[in-house]
């Protein structure tokens, strides 16, 4: 008679991760960043792969109060044609963890990509985690959903960015 099993296989990532967080000894208390900078990159707008070309924007992101942050970018390529991004936006934490803040986000942008200019909205929900012994270096993750007219025509996309798009920051 055969038999099913249920097999959980962790990967070495999540083994990682979950061995980091328990090795703090401040379980329950989230991180706090109320009045802190932080400069980095985000390249999660729609022209940040235009023309084969990656566009990352330069990234300042303030946070107001212990559930409230802003974040400015501006991203350029002179290439020929030009690309470029002017962006904005906002986020609301709403769940605490020790090292990770979870939030909901919306972003507007200003986008020029391939000589066509346009504007991009985007919101969903987030993740920004910090290494225990790295605390001022936070890494996010987003999902969520676009709109944009940035090809001439207008498109809503699902959204889903690992740190790599959705940033990494250094808070003073």
């Amino acid at each position: 008679m055969h038999k099913n099993r249920v097999s959980l296989k962790l990967s070495p990532f999540v083994l990682i991760f979950l061995t980091f967080c328990s090795l703090n000894s401040k379980m329950g208390w989230a991180k706090d960043l109320e009045g802190r900078v932080g400069i980095g990159y985000n390249s999660e707008f729609a022209n940040s792969y235009a023309n084969g070309f990656r566009v990352p924007g330069i990234s300042v992101k303030y946070t107001l109060s212990r559930d409230l942050a802003l974040e400015g970018i501006i991203g350029v390529a002179t290439t020929s044609p030009s690309n470029s991004v002017t962006a904005g936006k906002i986020f609301r934490n709403v769940y605490f963890e020790t090292n990770v803040n979870f939030y909901v986000m919306g972003g507007f942008g200003v986008i020029n990509s391939n000589s066509l200019a346009g504007v991009e909205f985007l919101a969903g929900v987030g993740v920004e985690f910090f290494l225990p012994g790295i605390e001022s270096l936070g890494f996010a993750m987003e999902t969520g959903a676009t709109f944009d007219n940035g090809s001439g025509g207008y498109a809503i996309k699902t959204l889903g960015v690992s740190f790599l798009d959705a940033g990494i920051h250094f808070y003073f």
